[in-house]
């Protein structure tokens, strides 16, 4: 499994691995753009995610596993906190034919390891609803710890929705990949 950022040409797989998961994704995200899997809205999101890494408040990247390198999703480090915070939340997506498999989990392992060695963090914070079984799987295993909920926290699906809020420090037991 490697993350990277995401570029123009990984657009062609990336609007193809979300029309096919956009059952499965639409009750866990916010509402879909009419446009949202055109070039251009893919377009807009590079530009924002280049913005971002440039002004250190966001880091997104795409999950890519064998063969191929095959697209499998996406997770974003976002909203960085400096000064006395040291903090960021992470988010991500998991395309539907990928699901179940582990890939998420090393990939918020490997994301937390650089959020807290490469960009000196001391606190990554998460948030799921509470019916999101699998997101709650990925954080606990990982070492996440439930820090409470948050009502009416996001706008997801059309609806705000509470969330579970989950914390990792930079200094708590975390997950063990497995190795190959």
């Amino acid at each position: 499994m490697v993350l990277r950022h995401p570029a123009m040409q990984d657009y062609a797989a990336w609007a193809e691995l979300r029309a096919l998961s956009r059952q499965h994704l639409t009750p866990w995200e916010p509402q879909w753009a009419r446009d949202e899997l055109t070039r251009s809205a893919f377009r807009r999101r590079l530009r924002q995610a280049q913005r971002e890494a440039r002004d250190d408040h966001g880091y997104a990247y795409l999950i890519f596993g064998d063969p191929g390198p095959m697209l499998l999703g996406g997770l974003n480090i976002s909203n960085v906190r400096r000064g006395v915070a040291q903090a960021a939340s992470i988010g991500y997506w998991m395309g539907a034919p990928h699901v179940g498999r582990g890939y998420m989990t090393d990939a918020v392992d490997a994301a937390a390891a650089f959020a807290f060695a490469s960009l000196q963090l001391n606190r990554l914070e998460a948030a799921c609803l509470p019916v999101n079984t699998a997101s709650k799987r990925v954080l606990e295993k990982v070492g996440f710890t439930l820090e409470g909920r948050a009502r009416r926290y996001l706008k997801i699906d059309g609806r705000w929705q509470d969330h579970d809020l989950y914390g990792l420090l930079h200094d708590d037991p975390r997950h063990e990949p497995a190795r190959a």
